[in-house]
């Protein structure tokens, strides 16, 4: 287990944190008093959240499925979350027994369950680092301990860079995250937008902000700029449930106000 990082930092339960609000979102009961009322909040402005929670994981689900399926067998996923079966590691080992997966999240209590995300097969190997995607360069590092840099690597950021405002300079983060990783690589991401309903938007991201997350909705435009420079898998940016459903574990429709796409380093 890679404990790397800021491990040793207390759990703050006076303010909500992202991670444990999506675990409420699904169901979960990894999460405190200040983060069910935030929850709430979001929940009375967009009824569908939990819905938009399932469908993120789904995407989630697909994704790694495909990427295990053409041949990759290295994985960082930034942004894991609270551990909910099935988590990345699974769904690729169980194509490919033999991969490796960096989890890495900023949330001590996910380090608390990170056990839950080391039960890797006897072939593969799996590690948790307790990090922030803001220092992308602790994570790239800690990373290393365990997977092969001249090898081709998912980076995932799932329901990530909207918690990212721009002040934190998101695209110049996600460059510096994709910069060591060899030609070949892959990145998936998925974003919540306020295209379709942006005063309700506007409120949601005001409740996140005010709990301590910089949170930034994005339109279509300003999440396809995240790809600038890779080459985009088919079917492209698309709302979440157009995303290969063919592909099984689809969750939600159309309405759900969520972008994803995977692009290849060339």
């Amino acid at each position: 287990m890679a404990d790397t990082g800021s491990g040793a930092d207390r759990l703050d339960t006076t303010k909500p944190h992202s991670a444990r609000m999506y675990d409420y979102f699904l169901g979960g009961k990894d999460n405190y008093p200040v983060d069910v009322a935030a929850a709430e909040q979001v929940t009375a402005l967009f009824p569908a959240v939990s819905a938009m929670a399932r469908t993120n994981r789904a995407f989630m689900h697909r994704a790694s499925r495909l990427l295990a399926e053409r041949g990759i067998r290295q994985f960082l996923d930034i942004g894991t979350g609270i551990p909910t079966r099935p988590n990345l590691h699974q769904i690729v080992q169980g194509i490919a027994p033999e991969a490796r997966v960096v989890y890495a999240d900023n949330d001590p209590i996910v380090l608390r369950h990170a056990e839950a995300l080391l039960h890797s097969t006897p072939e593969g190997r799996t590690a948790y680092v307790q990090g922030d995607v803001r220092e992308p360069g602790k994570i790239i590092a800690a990373a290393r301990e365990t997977l092969d840099f001249t090898q081709p690597i998912a980076l995932s950021l799932v329901a990530l860079l909207h918690l990212v405002g721009d002040e934190d300079t998101p695209a110049m983060i996600l460059r510096r995250l994709l910069r060591p990783l060899p030609p070949g690589s892959f990145v998936t991401l998925s974003h919540a937008t306020g295209d379709f309903d942006p005063e309700t938007w506007e409120r949601v991201v005001e409740v996140y902000r005010k709990g301590g997350t910089a949170a930034q909705v994005r339109s279509r435009a300003e999440f396809s700029a995240f790809f600038t420079g890779l080459e985009l898998l088919d079917p492209g940016v698309v709302l979440a449930a157009e995303w290969h459903p063919e592909l099984g574990e689809r969750q939600g429709g159309t309405e759900i106000p969520l972008y994803v796409g995977i692009g290849r380093k060339p």
